[in-house]
């Protein structure tokens, strides 16, 4: 096999990633529209008002005409999801830019009983950022101000509104980077994150929102701001109040500010893409990474053969491996961090070096080059797109046991045996659990979704997984939510939904199926 190590000037990833989600806010003029949300699934609308001329006419004098959305092709944008897989029907979009002006709007919905569905960067996969009905969308855009940069603590301040990327850019100037790195960090905000909690690939080495997040501000349903905005790191005084936002996914409150702890940026960064032959190698090439690597094993993304070929052939990408002609049956894509270039060079090759003597892997490539990590990075990060180009989608982001994590893959390829579907596959983080399902069809077929739905779900509870590891709940998964929820636990997220946004006006019909208000 070709063994190379390739070593030049030493650049960090969030300064290599100039892959922007350019599709987030796209216009589906020109596309095929999927079926309304509340006809496809049979939904039934809660007990709220209809928007009236009289609400118009409020908003418009509160945020001015430029920033209040009603014409219907304008509209469009905000009511239909990423994936497009659900679809809303509202007539109006606020667009506030300061906390005063979500207050005011949601003391006015409130009292009027307007539903209002807060909306980010509408890059989730679960429906949870677009309207069921023809709820109001507060769009949180404009709130893009970064607040305050302490470079000693490294702590950032910012508004909810603020892009994912130009944070990590803004960021790397002060020696600095964001705990989170997603593949649509370029339309993402950071508002959307913190209310999905969301994952993505630096979850492995620097955890989750949760631990990450300091404080934040929010407002709640009825336009009172919770001041949670604290930005130490040990703040042991009562209830954790942050907590009740941080992937409540806007059914709590709306989130309008968030101090979040920066990890310095690393000063050394590599990147080894691998070919193997089995899962069973992949476990045992992870296993031996975090004995090996330790401290600087970063990231570590599996991609099966379909995966890859589908953003490779897509995006007509070449493979960093090209060995084997046919390719390789599974991926691995893994980063190290720290502050030694050299040292950690020696490691990844020793690594890699050990994998290849014990027979884990067939092939492999080491670059600490930005052009080609760059490269490698963009073919694992196009594949959630690449394939929605293909046809609809239906996408499962679960956590599985790792010795099981692959095993629902071939599990469903036996189980869908109709000639229409395209692919089934699997890729995603491997380092946390985390597997992305994808199963393409030329359209949605309201069969073969019976045939996934409740099966995938049933399948990975049964093995004590998780049906949602880093996406939330939102639309598509809230009758599923008790196979990984306890009853109790069900129970006292409706107390508090109940509790905090008495009226249900707050994103209904996410997370949680809706009680009689």
């Amino acid at each position: 096999m070709e063994f190379r190590i390739l070593v030049q000037v030493m650049w960090t990833r969030s300064q290599l990633r100039a892959f922007r989600n350019a599709t987030s806010f796209r216009s589906f003029s020109t596309i095929e529209k999927p079926a309304f949300t509340c006809d496809r699934y049979k939904v039934q609308r809660g007990p709220y008002a209809r928007i009236s001329d009289e609400h118009a006419t409020f908003f418009d004098g509160l945020l001015g005409r430029n920033r209040v959305l009603s014409n219907a092709e304008e509209c469009e944008d905000y009511n239909i999801d990423y994936a497009r897989i659900v679809r809303g029907k509202s007539s109006l979009v606020l667009k506030p830019k300061t906390t005063e002006e979500v207050s005011a709007i949601l003391r006015y919905c409130n009292e009027k009983r307007l539903a209002v569905c807060p909306q980010s960067g509408n890059t989730g996969l679960v429906g949870g950022s677009v309207p069921v009905f023809d709820e109001i969308v507060l769009s949180m855009k404009l709130m893009n101000r970064i607040i305050e940069t302490d470079e000693l603590a490294g702590v950032l301040t910012c508004e909810a509104g603020c892009v994912l990327e130009d944070l990590d850019n803004h960021l790397s100037t002060a020696g600095l980077m964001m705990p989170i790195d997603l593949g649509a960090k370029g339309s993402c905000l950071i508002g959307g994150c913190v209310s999905t909690n969301a994952g993505g690939v630096r979850l492995f080495r620097y955890g989750n929102l949760h631990g990450n997040v300091l404080g934040l501000e929010a407002v709640k349903a009825n336009g009172d701001v919770v001041d949670c905005l604290n930005t130490l790191k040990k703040n042991n005084t009562g209830y954790h109040l942050k907590h009740l936002f941080i992937g409540s996914e806007g059914t709590l409150g709306v989130v309008t500010k968030v101090a979040i702890q920066c990890p310095p940026l690393p000063k050394a960064t590599n990147v080894a893409f691998l070919g193997l032959r089995s899962f069973d190698h992949a476990l045992k090439t992870f296993q031996l990474a975090k004995k090996e690597l330790g401290e600087i094993l970063s990231s570590f993304e599996l991609m099966d053969r379909l995966s890859l070929n589908t953003s490779v052939q897509v995006y007509n990408m070449k493979s960093p491996l090209t060995s084997k002609p046919d390719g390789h049956d599974f991926y691995i894509l893994l980063e190290t961090s720290g502050s030694d270039a050299n040292h950690d060079e020696e490691k990844l090759a020793a690594f890699v070096e050990k994998a290849l003597a014990d027979d884990m892997i067939e092939d492999g490539t080491l670059t600490s080059d930005p052009a080609k990590m760059k490269h490698m990075w963009s073919i694992r990060e196009h594949i959630s797109d690449a394939i929605l180009k293909e046809g609809y989608v239906f996408k499962y982001d679960i956590s599985i046991p790792y010795l099981s994590f692959y095993e629902v893959i071939e599990v469903l390829r036996k189980r869908l045996r109709d000639p229409s579907i395209k692919k089934i596959s699997g890729y995603g983080h491997m380092g946390d659990g985390n597997l992305h399902v994808q199963i393409c069809i030329p359209s949605y077929d309201a069969n073969i979704a019976s045939q996934i739905e409740p099966f995938i779900f049933e399948y990975v509870s049964k093995l004590r997984g998780s049906v949602s590891a880093e996406h939330g709940i939102g639309f598509m998964k809230t009758k599923y939510l008790q196979m990984s929820r306890t009853p109790s636990e069900i129970e006292l997220m409706q107390d508090l939904k109940s509790m905090m946004d008495p009226n249900g006006i707050l994103n209904p019909y996410k997370v949680l199926h809706p009680r009689k208000f």
